[in-house]
């Protein structure tokens, strides 16, 4: 299938999003769509599977002018769109939610249980999926949810699939599938649009790439053609001349001291500690049970035996509320769910864990509030029109640092981070390591969890590595490599 969207507006309001972007996909090819987060990249997606209709415009398929009326009727004409933000039914079995809307029924209607497992078996063994098709989909990881969601687009047989960070949960060996998959498509004649921040990916899997910048198209390129800083410049109008941010850490002494963490089935006897001062990096493959050790200490889940201690001193966390009044912050790998409430305003979503320390007498001081919130918008860099603007409303770059404004109004003495700029375009991921650097040269100790390597080295004063629910090492700044951390994560030595 051929696409050409020729002359593409959108406003929202008097926010206007897209101005005139030309964007062309070829038959079987895997085109990357880049841009910072805002740019308009989903928009633009959005508008070529109806969920959102152009203002002006036309849209071609296969040379004739064309526009669906919603996702839906995108779908039934080969046309599958893989969200960032996952759209699996939590309380749903897994092969429900694969047949959600299309399942498939008997004369008397009555659902083919046989036909659609057989249906749902053949996509896993194709993706190399090991996921009960009985298992609610809210019991799943992450990244097992993702592959999920791609299986699901398979299964409807596209011609064009829209992946929008499709790898930001996935492990390398599930990653490293998923592009055997790709590349299987593309010789099949499928079309995919790639929206993706991961450079490294998009040098290895795409044949063209589109740049667009504020809701405009800036150029089209082949892949072969262009390097990695012309494309971040394209991005970013600017040059970013050092990917990571120098780090002069200045440690302190202890500030979080975790002892022998454990909890059946997720993680045993985990022992670890981070300085005021000190960036402390999480690796592992997904699943190892890094999240699970990071929520048991903020209190979100129980952990069957462990101590912890802040400044030398044993504290219980059994609440993220007594987590908060120990200096503890943390901010979850799921902001969709976990991180924000999308509903709510900007201002809302900032001031909520900050409502006692802009109180007097049981009531909210209106001024102090809009000044503190307008701060961090600020401090942040946050685009949007006004703090009023519904969270659900921002890009998921812009989401990320509301997040990262409403701890960081705590002002804690130790923040967890998990997955920092898990779909953050490469300019916003430089603001927020400016930023990690920031706070702890104000004496912040950091725990950082990421699954991309160049982060964890590029970051970290400490690594330690978790294998299968266990620490499997340390490596300090000087010693950390990916293939050390990767022999680690892998149950090497």
């Amino acid at each position: 299938m051929q696409v050409e969207m020729q002359d593409i507006h959108k406003a929202f309001g008097k926010n206007q999003v897209l101005t005139g972007v030309h964007f062309e996909l070829l038959p079987g090819e895997i085109h990357a769509l880049m841009g910072e987060n805002g740019a308009g990249k989903s928009t633009l997606m959005n508008i070529l599977t109806g969920l959102h209709q152009a203002d002006r415009g036309t849209i071609l398929i296969n040379g004739k002018e064309r526009s669906f009326s919603s996702p839906k009727e995108a779908e039934q004409n080969g046309m599958a769109f893989i969200h960032q933000e996952l759209n699996v039914w939590p309380g749903m079995t897994v092969l429900e939610n694969l047949f959600l809307g299309r399942e498939l029924k008997n004369g008397f209607g009555f659902l083919k249980m046989k036909e659609m497992k057989a249906l749902a078996k053949e996509q896993f063994e194709r993706l190399d999926v090991d996921i009960p098709l009985e298992q609610e989909a809210g019991l799943c990881s992450v990244g097992q949810q993702q592959m999920i969601e791609i299986a699901k687009a398979l299964m409807v047989n596209a011609e064009v699939i829209i992946m929008d960070e499709p790898t930001a949960a996935l492990t390398d060996r599930e990653i490293a599938k998923l592009f055997e998959v790709i590349d299987t498509l593309r010789k099949q004649g499928v079309s995919i649009v790639y929206i993706s921040h991961r450079m490294e990916e998009i040098f290895t899997i795409c044949d063209r790439i589109t740049v667009m910048r504020d809701g405009q198209t800036v150029d089209t390129t082949k892949i072969a053609d262009t390097t990695f800083d012309e494309v971040v410049k394209k991005m970013v109008g600017r040059e970013l001349k050092d990917r990571f941010p120098a780090r002069a850490a200045s440690l302190g002494e202890v500030a979080l001291e975790v002892r022998n963490f454990t909890r059946k089935g997720a993680f045993e006897n985990i022992s670890f500690s981070v300085r005021a001062g000190e960036i402390v990096g999480v690796s592992g493959l997904m699943g190892a049970g890094r999240t699970e050790i990071m929520r048991a200490i903020f209190g979100l889940d129980r952990m069957d035996s462990g101590e912890l201690y802040r400044n030398g001193k044993k504290i219980k966390v059994h609440s993220p509320g007594e987590a908060v009044k120990h200096g503890i912050g943390l901010i979850t790998e799921d902001r969709k769910d976990e991180g924000l409430i999308l509903d709510f305003s900007i201002r809302h979503n900032i001031a909520l864990p900050n409502v006692e320390g802009l109180s007097s007498k049981g009531f909210i001081d209106g001024k102090e509030e809009q000044q503190f919130v307008e701060d961090l918008i600020k401090r942040l860099t946050i685009k949007t029109e006004s703090a009023e603007t519904s969270a659900g409303n921002l890009s998921g770059g812009n989401q990320q640092k509301v997040v990262l404004a409403k701890w960081i109004g705590t002002n804690p003495d130790v923040l967890i981070l998990d997955e920092p700029t898990r779909g953050v375009d490469v300019g916003a991921k430089r603001e927020i390591y400016a930023l990690m650097n920031e706070l702890t040269d104000r004496g912040v100790a950091i725990v950082m969890v990421s699954s991309e390597l160049p982060e964890v080295l590029g970051m970290s004063d400490r690594v330690i590595v978790i294998h299968e629910g266990k620490l499997s090492g340390e490596l300090s700044r000087e010693e950390a490599t990916q293939e050390k951390i990767m022999t680690l994560a892998t149950g090497g030595e």
